[in-house]
């Protein structure tokens, strides 16, 4: 090989050059010796870690390594220097990099040793992944999430609306990383805005101060027409008048977005800044989500005011009952195109969107469970009872118990083999209801005691109206639940209305009162029982008695249908009936997603005329509660006396007119999975027809 000469520049310097280039670096360099200790720094190193000149000089390596991670960094580093060579360093895992103020930063990191040019020294080159411009998005979006989770957590734990509304201006502007932000609220004559919550603000406003809603102003614009408004610099906005105090305070850029309450506008939301071009459609989405956020919060408590001023049960189930039929409709058209999003071929191979979708769905489940709740003291919510395992339910339950409680309170199992007839979900639900109770019980600590048991009838001290109606004399054995717990116990004035819907002993914010409430309307509706025993320092003992399982059950669960995914015949005949056009449009494309052939209908009269004109619909798909009219379970009966051998699929969202649906159709409940439309119709298939309940009238 031929050496060719290096060619000779004037005044050129080997040292002065390299000094420069590692000055100059765009990437965190250190030079460190073979006993890992720093001989050398770039100023961007020491920018990235947070130190000034010459302190990391010196000191070990170790030093930048979080603690925790510190031993097997040691031995990396020995077995690194053992086989030197230049290689990328953690391939196999993130690696984590400890600043000065004790932060950490995620890193990337080359080393290249020095040895072949005699030097017993390594040179670590380090970038933050956070100065990639789309990691950069990724963790800007990420914080923005965090922030919305942290206003949903404080919804859930905080009753009071007055707190959770001077939390949105925090989180905010701490999200936004701006100087103030404000929540308008529009009073009732719909000329005033009045100031509900804000950080930052000026001396010229102050919280419960009213301002105009003029039409030519940011927020009367906003409230007027719902849109959001994004001003990048007030000195080239010619749509709106900025008051002149914003401009002599220095704001140069605001973000304003509409708070609606089912339809209706209802305020605004806004931030400002002094930074010019601050803000772009990421900040304008995070803000939108956060006054959708705030707005559920507003709607959760007036729905929370109208059930406490219910003075009977069936007063509230009838309410709830309402409720939920909305709601759940709410929640199939989010879930329904969140899962079609998910499948679609932009979506499936972004992980990023794949991990936002999944959390969407995953906040409609909890939507759904809260609508459950709303439901179980009741006695409306949709049960699928199954044989259940009782022993092996609460095995697995203490287990997770023992990973998430306090680690405080220790918790025993002594379980007798037992099957009973309930809802397995339901029943789960219900038992970390009372765990709940219990732990909050003891607050420094105590004993969990899970028990189950066989019993040949309910104790003779239960009170009848907590037994479920008729089932003392029907139901001979029961497998009894029982939760004991050491904590505070209770006197017999709380026990006397410890199953009454919204009475709780916890300070504002703890508690809804849903908790014992939703269990007693549980066991009720599962044709069981529950018990309470308590006294003051004594601790409390709840106990779940359900119908114990016997052959019968057995039998029939033996000889249940398959329902496995992919049993529908291809080109199936599906008449689709639902009054809601959102949840319609969900449904068919689930259904043609399937394969199936779709006759899609508003009305139950349009239907039955739709099923006598085609004698090839093979399934009627319909919703109970179908507005003005004729209902579902009327079209389920006329339809099947016209063609007896119909499949009939009922759908319904909780709904009140759930008591008139006949206990052999076969009842999908809403929001529902695509996977869950399946199953429910390979069943309806399936499943040999009643006879018709209604006589047929003339058309």
């Amino acid at each position: 090989m031929t050496n060719h000469p290096r060619p000779v520049v004037p005044g050129f310097d080997d040292g002065t050059v390299f000094r420069s280039l590692f000055a100059a670096y765009p990437d965190a360099l250190l030079v460190v010796d073979q006993q890992g200790v720093i001989v050398l720094a770039n100023p961007t190193a020491l920018e990235l870690l947070g130190y000034a000149a010459n302190e990391l000089v010196g000191m070990s390596v170790d030093t930048l390594v979080p603690d925790a991670i510190r031993p097997r960094h040691a031995a990396y580093r020995e077995g690194y220097a053992e086989h030197p060579r230049t290689r990328p360093m953690g391939t196999q895992m993130d690696l984590v990099a400890k600043r000065r103020d004790g932060s950490e930063v995620i890193v990337e990191i080359s080393l290249s040793p020095l040895d072949d040019h005699g030097l017993p020294l390594v040179v670590a080159a380090i970038r933050s992944v956070a100065s990639y411009p789309r990691v950069r998005q990724a963790l800007q979006r990420a914080r923005y999430a965090e922030h919305l989770a942290q206003f949903s957590r404080h919804a859930v734990d905080v009753a009071d609306l007055h707190l959770l509304l001077e939390q949105v201006p925090v989180i905010a502007a701490e999200a936004l990383q701006v100087e103030t932000a404000k929540v308008l609220l529009l009073e009732p004559s719909g000329v005033e805005f009045r100031i509900a919550a804000g950080v930052g603000l000026l001396p010229e406003e102050a919280i419960g101060d009213c301002i105009a809603n003029e039409p030519g102003s940011p927020a009367g614009f906003v409230a007027a027409s719902g849109e959001s408004v994004l001003m990048g610099d007030y000195a080239a906005e010619s749509r709106f008048t900025i008051p002149s105090h914003y401009l002599a305070a220095g704001f140069v850029c605001e973000i304003s977005v509409p708070l609606a309450d089912r339809g209706r506008n209802i305020g605004v939301l806004s931030v400002r800044s002094r930074t010019a071009k601050r803000f772009g459609d990421e900040e304008v989405r995070f803000l939108e989500s956060l006054s959708s956020l705030l707005a559920t919060v507003l709607q959760r408590t007036q729905i929370e005011e109208a059930l406490g001023h219910a003075q009977r049960l069936e007063s509230v189930g009838q309410l709830t009952g309402g409720i939920a039929h909305d709601f759940n409709n709410l929640l199939t058209v989010i879930s329904g195109n969140l899962q079609v999003l998910e499948d679609s071929p932009g979506c499936a191979a972004d992980e990023f969107s794949q991990q936002l979708i999944g959390a969407a769905i995953r906040a409609t489940r909890r939507g759904a469970e809260l609508t459950g709740k709303l439901l179980a003291f009741s006695r409306r919510q949709v049960l699928q009872p199954t044989i259940v395992d009782t022993r092996a339910l609460l095995v697995s339950l203490t287990d997770m118990l023992r990973r998430t409680l306090d680690q405080r309170i220790a918790i025993t199992l002594v379980a007798d083999a037992a099957l009973c007839m309930a809802d397995a979900g339901q029943l789960e639900s219900a038992l970390l209801n009372i765990a709940i109770n219990s732990r909050d019980a003891m607050p420094h600590g105590g004993t969990l005691s899970f028990s189950c048991s066989i019993v040949s009838s309910l104790p003779a001290d239960l009170g009848i109206e907590r037994a479920a109606g008729g089932s003392r004399s029907e139901r001979t054995d029961y497998v009894a639940i029982a939760m004991s717990d050491t904590g505070e116990g209770m006197p017999e004035t709380v026990q006397e209305r410890a199953f009454e819907p919204f009475f709780t002993t916890k300070e504002a914010g703890r508690g809804t009162g849903l908790g014992l409430s939703t269990v007693y309307g549980f066991a009720k509706q599962s044709h069981g029982a529950v018990k309470l025993v308590s006294a003051p320092g004594a601790g409390t003992t709840v106990t779940l008695f359900l119908p114990r399982a016997d052959d019968s059950d057995y039998l029939d669960n033996d000889d249940a249908i398959d329902a496995t995914p992919g049993n529908l015949p291809q080109g199936l005949r599906v008449l689709l009936v639902e009054d809601d056009v959102e949840v319609r449009g969900v449904l068919h494309r689930f259904l043609a997603s399937m394969g199936c052939e779709v006759t899609a209908c508003a009305q139950a009269e349009q239907a039955l005329t739709a099923l006598m004109a085609d004698d090839r619909i093979d399934l009627l798909l319909t919703d109970i509660a179908l507005g003005v009219g004729m209902q579902g379970t009327e079209l389920a009966s006329r339809s099947h006396a016209l063609r007896p051998a119909l499949a009939v699929l009922l759908m319904s969202g909780f709904s009140s007119e759930l008591a008139d649906a006949p206990p052999d159709w076969e009842l999908l409940a809403k929001p529902c999975t695509r996977l869950d439309l399946e199953r429910a119709m390979v069943r309806a298939l399936s499943a040999t027809p009643p006879p018709p309940l209604l006589p047929i009238r003339a058309a």
